[in-house]
């Protein structure tokens, strides 16, 4: 029994959507597999790992029968990716699938459609608003380096989604650094604090656009679903109170410093060369319109970098992560950037004129 027939490329781009949830070794092997549903002239390709799911759909040219059937989602990527481009058949036969494609063969074990596991859409109290995948896209990208991997304080491990009034807000932490970004929404809203998973968060930007084409957003207390283009990603929540960010963006630093984005970037990725491969420390040296980078390693080999950037505040050397450093300026546009410090103790707020709704907050550490 024929399930679909259409070109390679028509049914590996919904595949290639899904399959990047799916976890190499799963305890329920029916997570290991991708739910494919045909209907009419509609094919649906369904993964999950229980906290996120995501859909991705195709039109098909023809109409044919209800049909569904789950099968490993590796493995049919894989066979799709080294077949040729041209027309692939998929055909169910005795609880098997065969894919069929010029004189190829290859038959997958399948497992019923009705065990697969799904997630509802988010209910009860819901926000819904909408923006542009590629507004939507801009505002991950500015802040989700700055997310905690595996932290023991797992409310650290994604990302702060804020709704109020007509203002989207996105917030990460690890604790050493903050990064914080928000935007006008056409909605105006109840205010909703909610903690986006960070596997959600890394999903989400491989699969947005950038395109003017909109992202419909609907979150709940526990569920946040986003609709775009032919794919629905819905996701459970984190369970958790994300430390109170307001207080950790410095507001009122006297010493401001600005600096060409790009010389400064260059001079800090040569910097690192030399840095400690386990602390990745640089110095910060700054008097009168210059600020010299150092760094220095156990074995005592040391870099020296010096820029001419406006500063007239008080002499200061303070100490940063270089690897937090490089993060902001590989993944923030701008020509140049503006930095303000306290004392040597004190975090420094990095902003970007070209960026008025983006800021960046860096501990200081002692070097």
């Amino acid at each position: 029994m024929i399930l679909v027939k259409a070109k390679r490329d028509e049914l590996l781009a919904p595949l290639s959507a899904v399959s990047g949830i799916i976890e190499r070794r799963h305890t329920l092997p029916i997570l290991s597999n991708v739910l494919i549903e045909r209907t009419g002239d509609a094919l649906s390709f369904l993964a999950t790992d229980i906290e996120i799911q995501i859909t991705s759909r195709a039109s098909l040219s023809d109409s044919g029968e209800t049909r569904a059937i789950t099968v490993g989602a590796r493995k049919l990527v894989d066979i799709l990716r080294a077949l040729p481009d041209g027309e692939v058949t998929l055909t169910l036969q005795d609880k098997r699938l065969q894919v069929k494609s010029g004189k190829s063969r290859f038959t997958l074990q399948t497992l019923p459609a009705e065990d697969f596991p799904r997630l509802a859409r988010p209910s009860g109290d819901i926000s819904r608003f909408a923006l542009s995948q590629k507004s939507l896209r801009k505002l991950l990208a500015l802040v989700q380096y700055s997310m905690a991997q595996q932290d023991i304080r797992y409310y650290l491990n994604g990302l702060l989604l804020i709704v109020e009034e007509k203002q989207l807000k996105l917030v990460a932490t690890d604790g050493h650094r903050l990064a914080y970004c928000s935007m006008q929404l056409e909605a105006d809203l109840p205010r909703q604090e909610v903690i986006v998973p960070r596997k959600t968060v890394l999903e989400l930007s491989k699969l947005l656009s950038d395109s003017e084409e909109p992202v419909n957003i609907e979150i709940s207390a526990t569920q946040a679903a986003f609709s775009f283009g032919n794919v629905d990603l819905i996701s459970k929540l984190v369970d958790g109170k994300f430390p109170d960010y307001t207080r950790v963006i410095p507001k009122d630093h006297p010493n401001h410093m600005i600096v060409d984005r790009e010389a400064l970037r260059q001079s800090l990725s040569r910097a690192a060369i030399l840095s400690n491969e386990k602390f990745r420390g640089v110095r910060w040296v700054l008097t009168e319109n210059s600020l010299k980078i150092v760094s220095s390693n156990a074995e005592q080999e040391e870099a020296q970098e010096e820029l001419e950037v406006k500063y007239s505040g008080a002499a200061l050397d303070i100490g940063f992560n270089v690897t937090y450093l490089l993060d902001v300026l590989n993944n923030v546009a701008g020509g140049e950037i503006e930095a303000s410090f306290g004392d040597s103790a004190s975090s420094a707020l990095i902003h970007f004129p070209a960026e008025k709704d983006f800021k960046y907050v860096v501990m200081p550490m002692r070097i």
